[in-house]
């Protein structure tokens, strides 16, 4: 059964990353919560096994937004 506590608590979506070589080849994927550890990962908007050994695609980066960014954004709103 579910608990009170399942109900009440939003859950983390899933995130996509892909873990990229210095020639920019797609080397893994994985999801997660969170981003992984290491140098190398960046993250996608989805994760496509025929992109494994390949180069990414132009458009499967997210737009990342980093959090001093993001701070400045909502002092300024």
């Amino acid at each position: 059964m579910f608990s009170l506590r399942n109900l009440l608590a939003p859950r983390r979506s899933m995130r996509s990353f892909a873990l990229l070589d210095a020639q920019g080849i797609c080397r893994a994927l994985r999801q997660s919560t969170q981003a992984p550890q290491g140098s190398g990962w960046v993250e996608v908007q989805q994760s496509c096994l025929s992109w494994l050994n390949q180069p990414l695609p132009a458009g499967a980066r997210t737009a990342q937004v980093t959090p001093c960014l993001r701070i400045q954004q909502m002092l300024a709103a």
